[in-house]
This record gives structure tokens, C-alpha cells and sequence, in this order.
């Protein structure tokens, strides 16, 4: 019997792939199809997909072309697969040609020609057009690559016009709670740069307003929406380090405070530090002493901040600055060991869970593309899409970091003098 397999995503499943299955089939006695996993395809950058890996299963299966129907869940798996299940034909689509040879080693390998005019690509384009119109300084670091991680999600295009269908706000944080609530009552959806708004109260009402137009809000975290990060989440509450007794985030960049166009700390850096202390313990802590240093007695801009936050059972701090310079590091501390993530680590792609026993010790590395830019713009559409909030941002969280803003806009904080400052 001549066994002949071939691999694909199969999201939203067409006419293409429909013949391109019936051509691998006719290769052989016995078809195998390998469906991509998500994880898999997270990993490869491929985050447009439409479907869950059960319904794309489910699709291929309802065919009845394939005979056996097998899940691709890492890189170099087809030479693993072609040995296990005896494989004498390896196929897929010509647009491939050339990338499988390394395969000759183990069977034949066939590239067969693909239906033209159709694509997975182009059916999610057409079901997800998006117009985003940007909202702030055209010239920012921030809007210049969020253009640029746009065009790798299906659909979406940057409006040059008074025609968009949602915004992506990245003004002042002091004008981002009107821009949110006029685009809002505009019937447009808001993808904001974060902090939605510098209280809790606006926050509560922005979300409150898009919840009953039936409209999407969204805080901008590029962190959030890195995979390295959301597994992290996931080993620390799931007790790989024992009861978590604290967190230490750090985030610093050197600027110009003087002369630079600069947020103040709380805003630019303030609310990544504070999410994996937030997602983490939660929103009740018992106290948050806040310390600053400024340059001059205006307070307009900080060099520097440090808050401390007090649980019933733990601890966590976050230094952030931009008027000096620390290690820019993530630690987890638990009762078992801790999870380190080295600098830069709110867009790192690996950390570590350390031991006593450092035999003990694993390395995890998650691929990421744009920091976490790209899967924040398809979250976006996704959730526009699915008329279904989908943030990886809960309201709650974004309101307490907007309170935590509010509270130092009101200079409700300890002052630090250095030198003759």
C-alpha cells in the first residue's frame, strides 16, 4: 500500500483545498493530512487564522478525502511523521517548490500545482476589512510600527480619509479619554494606546459606553499579546514555583525629558509594569505607596518611579523611569523558585523557571513577531469580527491602572531628592 501525506492549516476551508486534497490523494492507497496547531502556527507567525484547530479538523474530516487526519505541532515533525507512519509520497502545494527537498532523504517528495484565484488569505480579507485611522503624532515610534505590524494582519488597511472603521488612539494620555469617548459616539471601535484614561471613572464610563453601542474598547499592551508572556502567566498560576509571594517588574528607557516629547513614567511604562501584578495577585491590595523623582520643581515629568504594592499575603514592585537606567528584568518569586525574564522582558520571546536545584531549572523559549504588535491588531479585528471583546486586558485591570495614574496626577506620592535636585 502506497501511503502519501501532506500538511496545511485549512482555515476556512475552499474550493482550493479541496482539489488540492483530491490530487494528494490520487498519489497514493492512503491519505494522511496533517492539520497545523495553533500553537504551531503562533509560533511560525501565522496569526490570521479564522478557525480553531477542531473545526479546521472537523472540515478536512467532513471531505472524506483523508484517511487518517493528524495534528503538525512542531518544527521538524514531518520527518518524524514520514518515519512512524512509513511514508512513500510527501506532497503539497507548488507555491512550496523547492522549501521540501531536504525531505528526498526519506520518500518521494511532489508539488502540485495549486487552484489559482483562491486563497485562505484573500476569503479573511474579504471578511475583515478594517479601516484604522490613527489618532496622534504620525511621526511617534509607537504609530510607526503599529503601521508596519498592520499590514500583516488580513484586512486591515491605515485610512487616509474621513471613511475608517475604528482608531487607534496614541495621543497625549491626558487626551485619550476624549478621543476614546467622541470616536466611540461616533460608532467607531478604539484600539488606545494605554492608559485609556488617567481615572478609573473615565475608564469605567469609556467601556460602558462601547459595551452598550456594542462597540470594542481595547488597552493597548503590546505584552499582553506576546505568547512567551500569556505562557508565563499560565506556569505561574498553575503553582510551577509554589505560592507566588512577589513580583518585580522594571522598565527604563533614557530620554530627554527636557527636550524629548515624553509621557510621564506612570503612563509610558506604568501600566506594562503593573499588568503581570495585576493579572497575577489581582486588584485588592490593602496599600500602593508611590515614590518619585523630578528633574525640577514643575513635577511635570519624572526621571523616575517606584510603587510599592501590599497584599494580604504578598508583595510587588515596579521601578520604571526615564531618566535612569536599570536592568529591565521580570521576577516571579515563589515558595518553590522563581520565574526569571531577562531584559528587554516585556517583549522577550524566553524566560526561565529557576530551583534551589538548579538540575531542576527549564527554558522556555515563544517566538514572537512585532512584540506582540501583530497579535494585538488581530485580537482587535477578531473581536470586532466576533462582536465579542477579546482583549487579554480584563476592564477591571485597565480601570485600576487608570486609579493608579489618577493618584499620581494628584501627587499623591513620596518625593526622592538626589544630590542638589
Amino acid at each position: 500500500m502506497k501511503k502519501v501525506i501532506t500538511y496545511g492549516t485549512y482555515d476556512l476551508l475552499h474550493h482550493g483545498h479541496i482539489k488540492l486534497l483530491e490530487r494528494a490523494k490520487a498519489l497514493g492507497d492512503w491519505l494522511i493530512v496533517g492539520v497545523t496547531s495553533e500553537n504551531f502556527d503562533r509560533i511560525r507567525g501565522k496569526i490570521n487564522n479564522a478557525q480553531s484547530l477542531i473545526e479546521r479538523v472537523k472540515a478536512v474530516e467532513k471531505t472524506g478525502i483523508a484517511d487518517e487526519i493528524i495534528v503538525e505541532e512542531y518544527e521538524g515533525q514531518k520527518i518524524d511523521d514520514i518515519i512512524k507512519y512509513g511514508i512513500d509520497i510527501f506532497t503539497v502545494g507548488s507555491d512550496w517548490v523547492g522549501k521540501f527537498d531536504y525531505l528526498k532523504k526519506y520518500c518521494d517528495v511532489v508539488y502540485l500545482d495549486r487552484t489559482q484565484g483562491i486563497s485562505s488569505t484573500d476569503i479573511r480579507a474579504k471578511n475583515s476589512k478594517l479601516r484604522i485611522k490613527i489618532i496622534g503624532d504620525a511621526e511617534n515610534n509607537k504609530v510607526k510600527k503599529f503601521i508596519g505590524e498592520s499590514k500583516y494582519v488580513n484586512g486591515v488597511s491605515i485610512a487616509d480619509n474621513e471613511k475608517y472603521d475604528a482608531v487607534y488612539v496614541m495621543s497625549d494620555p491626558s487626551e485619550h479619554y476624549e478621543n476614546c469617548k467622541k470616536a466611540l459616539k461616533n460608532g467607531k471601535h478604539v484600539l488606545c494606546e494605554s492608559p485609556v484614561a488617567e481615572t478609573a471613572e473615565q475608564a469605567n464610563e469609556l467601556f460602558d459606553i462601547a459595551e452598550k453601542n456594542g462597540l470594542i474598547l481595547m488597552d493597548g499592551i503590546k505584552t499582553a499579546y506576546s505568547t512567551a508572556y500569556h505562557r508565563m502567566l499560565l506556569l505561574a498560576r498553575s503553582q510551577k514555583i509554589g505560592e507566588i509571594v512577589s513580583v518585580d517588574a522594571t522598565c527604563t528607557s533614557l530620554k530627554n525629558i527636557e527636550t524629548d516629547r515624553c509621557w510621564n513614567s506612570l503612563c509610558e511604562w506604568g501600566t506594562t509594569a503593573m499588568l503581570p501584578i495585576f493579572q497575577l495577585f489581582g486588584l485588592d491590595y490593602d496599600d500602593a505607596k508611590i515614590t518619585a523623582l523630578f528633574p525640577n520643581k514643575d513635577r511635570k515629568n519624572d526621571l523616575f518611579a517606584k510603587i510599592d504594592f501590599t497584599y494580604p499575603s504578598s508583595v510587588a514592585s515596579i521601578k520604571i523611569g526615564q531618566g535612569i537606567k536599570s536592568e529591565g528584568e521580570l521576577i516571579i518569586s515563589g515558595t518553590k523558585g522563581y520565574i526569571y525574564v531577562p531584559s528587554p522582558w516585556w517583549k522577550n520571546d524566553y524566560f526561565e523557571i529557576r530551583y534551589e536545584n538548579f538540575n531542576e531549572n527549564k527554558r522556555y523559549f515563544y517566538p514572537i513577531d512585532g512584540e506582540g504588535i501583530r497579535q494585538e491588531i488581530f485580537a482587535f479585528v477578531n473581536s470586532i469580527i466576533k462582536k465579542k471583546n477579546l482583549s487579554n486586558i480584563s476592564k477591571s485591570v485597565s480601570a485600576k491602572m487608570s486609579d493608579i495614574i489618577a493618584k499620581y496626577n494628584k501627587g499623591e506620592y513620596s518625593l526622592l531628592t538626589l544630590g542638589n535636585r
